[in-house]
């Protein structure tokens, strides 16, 4: 898998390299919503993006994840983030998280254009056996989006994380496997065609 920062270009959305140019309209893009306050997301505090971008690039930087800034072709705004991270060479796996998305680009079809673009990478660039997403417990919103993509469920990492607050997180995990892309990528398209999604 080669981590060189690169552009993913959709019909409604791309995807670019994050970078510090970024910082203004992250911090906007978190504010639609105030999106913070959700306790089980991972989305920046007005106060923290200068933070959160920092650990971003740092974790790209140390090749394991590539992060990305998702601009909506339309309005040309920033609307949110997604990366991919726990990066496996040896093993030919990948995760997509630490994704959100601004208030008002939620529910408008900007998840799964963004998913799609991700995984078709994943799969038929990378050629990845498996790609994943993992989610808080308490993020049944996360869990309904990633099992509308065609995900399926592995299980639950018990006491899997201690928070930043001190909560510890259950995790909840899924994947897609390489023979099961085909048939989630067709579904994906025909969401989009039939749903607008």
């Amino acid at each position: 898998m080669d981590l060189k920062p690169i552009y993913l270009q959709g019909q409604h959305i791309s995807l670019e390299p994050l970078n510090e140019s970024h910082l203004d309209d992250i911090r906007a893009a978190a504010a639609d919503g105030e999106l913070w306050k959700l306790f089980f997301t991972s989305v920046p505090r007005p106060d923290q993006v200068s933070q959160w971008l920092a650990t971003a690039l740092e974790m790209q930087q140390q090749q394991r994840a590539l992060p990305f800034a998702v601009r909506d072709n339309q309005s040309g705004k920033i609307i949110g983030s997604t990366r991919y991270c726990n990066i496996e060479h040896t093993h030919q796996r990948v995760e997509i998280g630490y994704t959100w998305y601004a208030r008002s680009a939620q529910r408008s079809g900007v998840n799964t254009e963004c998913k799609h673009l991700l995984l078709r990478h994943a799969f038929e660039v990378w050629q990845c056996i498996a790609v994943e997403f993992r989610t808080d417990w308490f993020n049944r919103r996360s869990q309904a989006a990633i099992e509308r993509l065609g995900a399926k469920r592995d299980g639950v990492l018990r006491n899997h994380m201690i928070l930043p607050d001190g909560r510890i997180r259950d995790t909840v995990v899924y994947s897609i496997l390489r023979n099961e892309w085909p048939g989630v990528s067709q579904n994906l398209q025909y969401m989009r065609q039939q749903y607008g999604e």
